[in-house]
C-alpha cells in the first residue's frame, strides 16, 4: 500500500506516494475507499465478483499549467458518486491522463464490486482542496512527515495530500 490515512484538525486526510501522477491517482483512490471501509470488510472485497469498465472524467483546460491537484479532487468526487449513487465500490484502477488544447481528460480502467456488499464505516461527504497537494519530488528531494504514522518519502516521485470531509 502507498497511501496512508494522517490526523487533521476536524475531518480525515490522506497521504499517498507513487513514481508518477497516473499511479498517484490510483493510490490517492485505493486509500480513499480504506478509509470508508469497515475494520471487518477488509478482507471481504476480493470474495465479490469483480466487474471492469471504463470511467472517464474531463474539464476544461487553456493550456496553461497542469493542475494535477484539482483534477485529482475530481476524480476522487467521481469515485465516490459511483459507490453512492451506481453502487460500484472500486477496487482497482488503471489511469491515463491527456492534456489536450482546450480540455484535460482523464480515462480509468476500472475493476469494481457490488458496493451494496461492502461494510462501510466511515461516510466521506466532499473532498477538500483544504491543505491540498499534488507535488513532484526530484531524486534525493525529501517529503517530511509531520505524522508520525506516515512514513517520510524520498524522490524521484510524487505524493499529494488530500482532505475528506466526513
Amino acid at each position: 500500500m502507498s497511501a496512508w490515512p494522517r490526523p487533521t484538525t476536524a475531518d480525515i486526510g490522506l497521504r499517498a506516494f507513487a513514481p508518477n501522477p497516473s499511479r498517484l491517482f490510483t493510490e490517492a483512490s485505493i486509500g480513499m475507499q480504506e478509509i470508508l471501509l469497515s475494520p471487518s470488510a477488509h478482507n471481504s472485497i476480493n470474495q465479490h465478483i469483480r466487474h471492469a469498465a471504463q470511467w472517464q472524467i474531463q474539464a476544461p483546460y487553456s493550456g496553461d499549467e497542469k493542475q494535477w491537484d484539482l483534477l485529482l479532487i475530481q476524480w476522487l468526487e467521481e469515485v465516490l458518486y459511483r459507490v453512492e449513487v451506481k453502487n460500484q465500490w472500486l477496487v482497482d484502477c488503471h489511469i491515463s491522463v491527456s492534456w489536450e488544447s482546450e480540455k484535460v481528460r482523464l480515462l480509468a480502467q476500472v475493476s469494481w464490486v457490488d458496493a451494496e456488499m461492502i461494510e462501510r464505516e466511515v461516510e466521506i461527504k466532499a473532498v477538500t482542496s483544504h491543505e491540498l497537494q499534488f507535488t513532484e519530488l526530484l531524486k534525493n528531494e525529501s517529503a517530511i512527515s509531520p505524522w508520525e504514522q506516515v512514513p517520510d518519502f524520498q524522490g524521484p516521485g510524487w505524493f499529494c495530500d488530500v482532505v475528506f470531509d466526513i
